[in-house]
């Protein structure tokens, strides 16, 4: 992570850094700088008016280039446009490790959020996930400095921290969705979670096969049964400061399929095979958020559950009719081996509704249903809760990472009926992503809980403002505002 600091606008000015390259706002139809020598006229003819998203590079009067970057309406401006203007910025000063910030004044947003959201377009934006390349393209940002006026410095240091530790937990969880699946098996993903969670005052316990068989995770079991690497379970715990009875508690369950082939109902041979190292989105996103909540002082209790494995076809493969015996002695039809992210998750719900708990929250690359009906943009979520169903939807705002919710539509319940077990794994060919969320509350034991699919945004085929071009981290930050926030469901409610 870069240098992170925080100048009174009185204090500094272009120049003064002579390696650093300065982004300065402009309001769309607004007055340009003084000293940068343009007209508005001048600038709007080079394509710049100041819309979120325009940036501007010109000599500054002391000779330093500076980055003119647009803030849009500022009446209108909220973290998401200030985030967008952000990442513009970062991405056009692309060859300088060095930058500085000058922040909207008058923007309507207080100088914490602000800068919060500055710090994050900024980091995000410059992401690069490159270090199995000889030769890289990307400069990282080694320190970034945001100039506020002097009345505003302590509230923008407070946000600009934050800003720069959720930037860093969605920066783990981009370089584990990332990382191929030959490097990140489920055993170095459990090596990487025992490291992370040392590092970030995490207790972390970590299932092997032995481990898992005497659980009864026969979900988590029988999708591995196909892979010559074993599985893993790793449960996460962050314990806050102040834990005791009236401490709110989350259990958060994450699919950890390090790479999903579709077992023996086998994919298709086409350029979805190449994403399917992302299939662990939902586990990294946890591992990431969690690796954040001691430094922001979470108040919550939470506890995480990753369930690791990549999902193979061979000889000792789970077969389409085969009978699973889950957690808790439910028994799944396997119908098809490619909806194994229930059956992983299934085991881990068990789990988590075994323990003290006020909500539970599971977030998947679950179903192509979801990113059909949402587009790549935006994730679903379901839940047998609404108070806690609000809790995602707020997250999801305050993060600009769009959730939308769908309906746990129980009439199709019956569509899950096996002639000769508990519970099949798929519906019929309509409503994918409901059946699955209607599979998963099955092992909530009426828990309030919700269902987070992010098989849509797990991934970009384009980069666009903050967010690149491959695996996004989507889900990261949401987790981590959810569990900093996160509230109990009064018991008569």
């Amino acid at each position: 992570m870069p240098e992170i600091g925080v100048v009174a606008a009185e204090e500094s000015g272009p120049g003064a850094g002579p390696d650093d390259i300065w982004g300065m706002p402009v309001a769309e139809g607004g007055e340009l700088p003084a000293d940068v020598g343009l007209t508005p006229a001048a600038a709007a003819a080079a394509g710049f008016t100041g819309r979120v998203g325009q940036t501007l590079v010109c000599a500054h009067a002391q000779g330093t280039p500076v980055v003119l970057y647009g803030i849009g309406d500022p009446q209108t401006a909220d973290p998401a446009s200030l985030r967008d203007a952000a990442a513009a910025f970062a991405l056009a000063a692309g060859r300088s490790a060095r930058l500085t910030l000058l922040t909207p004044v008058g923007a309507g947003v207080d100088s914490l959020v602000a800068a919060q959201a500055l710090v994050e377009g900024t980091l995000l934006a410059r992401y690069a996930f490159e270090p199995l390349k000889s030769d890289t393209g990307t400069v990282p940002v080694r320190s970034l400095t945001l100039v506020v006026p002097a009345h505003d410095t302590d509230a923008a240091d407070r946000g600009a921290r934050r800003g720069g530790l959720l930037a860093k937990a969605t920066l783990l969880a981009r370089d584990l969705a990332n990382s191929p699946p030959n490097l990140l098996t489920a055993t170095r993903l459990a090596d990487c979670a025992t490291r992370v969670g040392a590092l970030s005052g995490l207790d972390v316990e970590v299932f092997d096969q032995d481990a898992l068989r005497e659980l009864g995770c026969g979900g988590l079991l029988g999708v591995n049964a196909g892979s010559t690497e074993p599985a893993r379970m790793i449960k996460l715990t962050y314990r806050p400061p102040a834990a005791g009875p009236e401490v709110p508690r989350l259990a958060l369950v994450g699919k950890g399929i390090t790479y999903d082939s579709g077992g023996i109902s086998l994919k298709p041979a086409d350029a979805v095979h190449a994403t399917m190292k992302n299939d662990m989105s939902g586990a990294g996103a946890i591992l990431a958020a969690m690796s954040v909540l001691s430094a922001l002082h979470c108040p919550t209790f939470v506890t995480g559950y990753l369930m690791c494995t990549d999902n193979m076809p061979s000889g000792s493969a789970t077969k389409l009719g085969d009978v699973l015996t889950l957690r808790g002695g439910t028994t799944v039809e396997v119908l098809n081996t490619d909806a194994e992210g229930r059956l992983v998750m299934a085991d881990a719900l068990v789990l988590a509704t075994e323990e003290p708990t006020d909500a539970v929250v599971d977030i998947a690359t679950l179903t192509g249903a979801s990113l059909r009906a949402l587009g790549p943009q935006i994730a679903a979520v379901f839940g047998n809760a609404q108070p806690l169903v609000d809790q995602v939807l707020e997250a999801a705002r305050r993060t600009d990472e769009p959730v939308w919710q769908l309906p746990l539509a129980r009439r199709y319940r019956g569509e899950l009926d096996s002639d000769v077990a508990d519970i099949k794994n798929i519906g019929g060919p309509n409503g994918g992503a409901i059946h699955a969320a209607l599979f998963l509350e099955e092992f909530v034991a009426g828990r309030a809980w919700a269902h987070i699919d992010i098989a849509g945004t797990a991934q970009n085929d384009t980069a666009s403002s903050w967010r690149p071009r491959g695996c996004t981290g989507f889900g990261a930050r949401l987790l981590t505002e959810l569990a900093l926030g996160f509230t109990r469901e009064p018991e008569d409610s």
